[in-house]
């Protein structure tokens, strides 16, 4: 009896398992050593970057919790998660049910997104392409530092159900057939998130060069007055059209420029766009704007902004930023799709 082509397991490529299961491990390590690093703060130690001790506590979701409350509860979540990611890392599957380590990783992810990170990692970039470095301190280090393990986490559980369902580890697919993860099935909704993408950053610009201008759209006029002595709204308008010129690259992702260089870029046009080039700084990007949107929203609930309902235009227009993140990330997600072409494991289109 003849075995079809399905009936063989695709032969790995060289290093596959390695890179895959590299994930896990580093993120393993990123979490344990976070969490003996809590867990050093927790016994008295200087340096804890979160609560009352941030940099600036006004921001925090913990803003009048001290390190000998929060740092053991921190602690215990980082190591615990790193539990999570080892028994994800290790090789075979576990007794444990795949849906639940998944629904571990995606609530350390959610828990880290919305308490311990906040909008001043979406500033600081916008600072270094200014060459602003002083914004930068140990709060917002840290910040980092936790988004990316727990990043890392949830990338490890993608590869670990992909294993355990039988689907390939580099890509994902199965022989059921891509359904909505097709090219043709992700230029149409990829399309609708893209353009979702440049709109929602651009009613947030509109209301910095409002003011840049001189109309104090949103804000009262003893706020605007304040500003303008400072020059805040000049700076602000800055870091509004970089967010707006950020929109506009969005387009890339579904105009034919963002996977071929165009005419103008003497040396490269004509040249493919790599893939990486596009989806990295888009991923990082819908991360941090998602977080932004989100730490706004949770102010509001904390009553942050009850003494500032004439002044909607400084605080609003932020909360739609998690529309503004995730369908930039939707958006990415599809151009992917669109332009991953053959996987070299497993020869599926």
């Amino acid at each position: 009896m003849s075995l079809r082509t399905t009936d063989v397991a695709p032969r790995p490529v060289r290093g596959q398992f390695n890179r895959t299961a590299l994930i896990g491990y580093a993120a393993f390590l990123a979490l344990l050593l976070y969490g003996l690093a809590h867990t050093y703060w927790a016994l008295g130690a200087d340096g804890f970057p979160f609560g009352a001790d941030d940099a600036n506590p006004e921001y925090s979701a913990f803003q009048h919790v001290g390190r000998d409350r929060l740092a053991p509860w921190i602690a215990g979540g980082f190591l615990g998660s790193a539990a999570v990611a080892l028994l994800l890392a290790m090789p075979g599957r576990r007794r444990i049910p795949t849906s639940v380590l998944m629904g571990a990783s995606v609530f350390s992810a959610a828990a880290v997104l919305c308490t311990l990170a906040d909008f001043r990692l979406l500033g600081n970039l916008a600072y270094v392409f200014m060459l602003k470095f002083s914004a930068i301190n140990w709060t917002v280090i840290n910040q980092l530092f936790a988004v990316v393990s727990v990043s890392l986490m949830v990338a490890s559980a993608v590869v670990y159900q992909r294993r355990t369902s039988g689907a390939c580890t580099r890509c994902g697919r199965t022989d059921a057939g891509a359904g909505w993860t097709s090219p043709e099935a992700a230029a149409r909704w990829g399309k609708r998130a893209a353009y979702t993408a440049v709109v929602v950053p651009l009613l947030y610009a509109s209301t910095r060069w409002a003011w840049a201008l001189g109309f104090p759209l949103g804000i009262s006029d003893e706020l605007w007055e304040a500003g303008k002595k400072d020059h805040l709204w000049i700076a602000g308008a800055a870091l509004a059209t970089m967010g707006a010129l950020g929109s506009l690259l969005t387009l890339g992702l579904v105009q034919r420029w963002g996977e071929v260089y165009p005419r103008w870029m003497v040396g490269l046009r004509g040249r493919r766009v790599p893939i990486s080039l596009a989806v990295v700084p888009a991923t990082l990007v819908s991360i941090m704007v998602t977080i932004a949107g989100v730490m706004y929203i949770r102010l509001h609930f904390q009553g942050a902004f009850d003494n500032q309902k004439d002044d909607w235009g400084a605080t609003v227009p932020e909360m739609v930023w998690p529309v503004w993140g995730i369908a930039l990330a939707a958006a990415t997600l599809a151009y992917y799709f669109r332009r991953r072409g053959v996987c070299k494991r497993c020869t599926r289109r």
